[in-house]
């Protein structure tokens, strides 16, 4: 597996994603304060209070080479419209997943997510020659649950009381993964998928 912490741009039609900076703090600020993606229950994008600390511990995490945090760029209008990463990263079998995944509500139920995703699978499973790509949500996400279902990745299992929320409930999480025996077929799909947007 190639070096992970390698700073890497990943650019499509849509969008680009370009490696997460202090310096996107401001327009990530201003997606969260005028969407409150930070107020869904069930899931764990960062308050606007604490996104600075996020980011920060998302490069620290990078440095000690378990997370790749990526900004999403909507090449429409140059705009800063989300934040994806790899993470869990295990390099000796080598696999990870795409998680910490947000995008601004005006980009929600369009191809880029589609694209974005498509970009990180090819990265991960053809350039880094990972064998395993994973996605974890929340068992009652139902969104989260289908546009990673929509995208070919099958459901492992659920780890049930996998952890707690940031209130104290229980969470059950779905594990879902795309192998590199998968990515033939689900690199097909994606592609016909992308041709509709």
């Amino acid at each position: 597996m190639k070096k992970i912490t390698e700073w890497t741009t990943l650019e499509g039609k849509l969008v680009r994603l370009v490696p997460l900076s202090i310096e996107h703090y401001s327009e990530l600020h201003e997606l969260i304060e005028k969407d409150r993606p930070d107020e869904l229950w069930y899931t764990t994008v960062p308050s606007v209070t604490e996104l600075k600390r996020d980011i920060e511990h998302k490069l620290q995490l990078q440095e000690k080479g378990l997370m790749l945090p990526f900004t999403i760029v909507s090449k429409a209008n140059n705009r800063v419209v989300g934040i994806t990463a790899f993470m869990n990263i295990d390099s000796q079998t080598p696999r990870l997943e795409i998680g910490s995944t947000w995008y601004a509500k005006e980009v929600q139920r369009t191809g880029i997510n589609t694209e974005a995703k498509y970009l990180l699978l090819k990265y991960a499973l053809e350039d880094l020659q990972c064998i395993a790509v994973e996605f974890r949500t929340h068992i009652l996400n139902q969104t989260s649950r289908r546009a990673i279902e929509r995208l070919g990745a099958k459901l492992d299992g659920i780890l049930r009381n996998h952890r707690l929320t940031t209130d104290g409930q229980k969470r059950d999480t779905c594990v879902y993964s795309i192998t590199d025996y998968d990515w033939g077929a689900v690199k097909v799909h994606l592609e016909w998928l992308m041709k509709k947007y």
